[in-house]
């Protein structure tokens, strides 16, 4: 996010520096050319609002900005006298600009966020960590509706609330409002094929609509009570509840006391981690921002029909002169790209361009979005709770970062490389006797685990590293070639980021080879290749390293090095072996449907939801597969004399 530049652009003498003069300067040497190309591209633009993208000479994104005149604002970027030197470097590596002309600045800050979000810029402020959240959802498209977890796009008719900090939140409230309201969270699928009742409603937490057990209207009625609660009419239901519970041991019936007893229990086990007692706070997002160099922690509190639904933290990595406006403002136009803005937004400082922000939020969600600083009151001790709740996370990130730090700078000096090594990518492969064969690799660098840039790599029989047996030198040989002709490709100039300081191989001295022969082959010989095998009777501790040009080693089972190597190996064969049952799941519980001819997945899905399984469709009976919607007798017949003469 960018504050338009009011300054009238004018020429300085940085403006005409030389390389040379540049390099004397202690400026970027390619300054000079890149102020040039942009000078020679303001003049193609015009005063209308847009978005504006500058790319490197391999067409990866440095940085998207927005603008309300973007002549004006691209102007800004030829006075170096202006630009921080992160934004001359920027320059420097300009190569092409790119503009999306806009009806107005509202549009052009929403498209600027969603280009963020795509393209990851390198000079932008970057919200990497923004998996989608949780909600509950209260199904509407089917006569006894569903009470389910749910996550990413709201495809499904029905009612969602949310969203939650985490899975387990909404685990955990599912479970409870599931034995408060007596409601299935099986699946329609299962629903449909039930012919009795299951263990949910033997542990009274289900009141049996498959079966018939209750009618559709008193189902309905336990519906609209599970919404009311969700919505924030909770005291109202307790009460309702309490008096029921009452009545019920007043007649005597204390069986039915117990059951109202422990549904109150249940609401209430909700409501004592949520309840925030801020009057008139119904839907809002308390956001605070704690900052430290480089490094911010925003911290999110999740409040919704006036009970709190967790807080998160997400960390944001940025140049040291960014301020928490600049902060905000880029975490809140990423952050609700794709997710509901509540009602309110409750900020621990105000953001740049606030304003506009409400305006383009307003926009998005189709009703009022307000965006304040609370300064007193209920609201400001939300946000003092956020702000202190941000410093404590962001300490504890920094004393991890720091540990992080401290290691890689012990494996920099372990393996002999000049500087603590910024990306280690760990190579790992798993198959069942050649079968199912994926190689996994995984990422860590100075803040950790980078598990976006995790990537699998399934074998391929074909092709110049073909593997065609459990060969595993083979299958290392193909996944290194294909990641870095890749990166030759992509990145030659390994300008992008992307490629590592360090790889380390799970294997032995086979393993090294087969990968050095690749690298040789290729003319990447710069980067550091360590494998890591298991030590005499394969005990963890006693793992040996080996490098080319050196005697295989070990360490200390006591070394911190030690550990954390241990750690990343682990973590790359978790991730190998995890994609590996992936597709071999995949694979062997391909449904016997899927070879039926004539049957698609309308079909597919149709007899599953009368059937229940593939088990029952491939035993049914010709009149019942007729009596299926959407299966005609033709068909019918066609799926009978398929299972029955030998495919099933």
């Amino acid at each position: 996010m960018d504050t338009e530049s009011q300054h009238k652009p004018q020429d300085t003498l940085q403006d005409r520096l030389t390389d040379s003069e540049a390099g004397a300067a202690n400026l970027p040497p390619d300054l000079s050319r890149g102020l040039a190309y942009l000078k020679r591209e303001v003049r193609k633009l015009t005063g209308d609002p847009g978005v504006y993208r500058m790319l490197n000479g391999v067409g990866e994104a440095l940085y998207v900005g927005k603008a309300r005149n973007l002549a004006r604002r691209v102007t800004s970027y030829t006075q170096p006298n202006r630009l921080s030197n992160r934004l001359m470097r920027m320059v420097s590596e300009t190569e092409k600009l790119e503009v999306i002309v806009t009806k107005s600045e509202i549009e052009a800050l929403l498209l600027e966020s969603n280009l963020i979000k795509k393209l990851k810029p390198r000079y932008n402020i970057l919200l990497r960590d923004d998996k989608s959240l949780p909600q509950i959802l209260i199904t509407a498209d089917h006569p006894f509706g569903q009470l389910t977890k749910h996550r990413g796009r709201k495809t499904r008719k029905g009612d969602y609330f949310g969203p939650f900090a985490s899975a387990g939140a909404v685990n955990r409230t599912v479970a409870d409002l599931a034995r408060a309201f007596m409601l299935r969270t099986c699946s329609d699928s299962i629903f449909s094929a039930r012919t009795r009742p299951c263990l949910q409603y033997q542990i009274k937490r289900c009141s049996g609509p498959c079966v018939g057990l209750v009618s559709e209207g008193d189902y309905a009625a336990q519906l609209d009570q599970a919404r009311r609660f969700l919505s924030g009419g909770s005291a109202e239901i307790q009460r309702d509840y309490a008096v029921r519970m009452h009545s019920a041991a007043d007649a005597l019936e204390f069986e039915t006391a117990a059951i109202w007893r422990n549904r109150i229990r249940a609401l209430s086990g909700i409501q004592a981690s949520q309840d925030i007692n801020v009057p008139n706070l119904r839907d809002a997002d308390i956001i605070a921002v704690a900052r430290s160099g480089e490094r911010s922690c925003i911290q999110t509190f999740f409040v919704r029909g006036g009970s709190n639904y967790g807080n998160r933290s997400y960390f944001l990595s940025h140049n040291a002169d960014s301020s928490a406006a600049d902060v905000l403002t880029a975490f809140l136009g990423q952050f609700y790209d794709d997710k509901d803005p509540p009602a309110e937004i409750l900020l621990s400082d105000r953001a740049a361009e606030q304003d506009l922000l409400a305006e383009a939020l307003t926009m998005r969600a189709g009703r009022k979005v307000r965006i304040s600083r609370p300064q007193r009151g209920a609201r400001r001790k939300l946000a003092a709770m956020a702000i202190h709740n941000a410093e404590e996370a962001l300490a504890r990130n920094l004393a991890d970062t720091g540990s992080q730090r401290r290691l890689l700078g012990e494996l920099g000096e372990l393996f002999g490389l000049e500087a603590p090594p910024e990306r280690i990518e760990v190579y790992d492969n798993s198959h069942i006797q050649g079968q199912h064969a994926v190689g996994g690799m995984i990422v860590a660098g100075p803040d950790g685990f980078n598990k976006a840039a995790y990537r699998k790599f399934n074998i391929r029989d074909e092709g110049p590293d073909a593997v065609t047996s459990g060969d595993d030198f083979a299958m290392m040989r193909q996944v290194i070639r294909r990641r870095f002709e890749r990166a030759l490709k992509e990145d030659p100039d390994r300008a992008g980021g992307n490629w590592p300081d360090l790889l380390l191989i799970d294997g032995g001295k086979g393993q090294l080879s087969s990968v050095l022969e690749i690298m040789d082959d290729l003319g990447v010989s710069d980067i550091a290749v360590v494998a890591i095998s298991k030590g005499p009777d394969r005990n963890a501790g006693r793992e040996q390293f080996h490098m080319r040009g050196r005697e295989s080693f070990t360490l200390s089972p006591q070394a911190s090095a030690m550990h954390f190597l241990q750690r990343l190996r682990d973590e790359a064969h978790r991730w190998a072996i995890g994609t590996h049952r992936a597709k071999r799941q995949k694979t062997e519980l391909t449904s016997p449907l899927d070879g039926v001819p004539g049957i698609g997945p309308k079909r597919k899905k149709a007899l599953l939801a009368h059937f229940g399984s593939a088990r029952a469709v491939s035993s049914a009976g010709l009149d019942d597969l007729e009596s299926v919607d959407g299966i005609s007798k033709a068909v019918a017949r066609q799926i009978y004399d398929w299972f029955y003469s030998g495919h099933s």
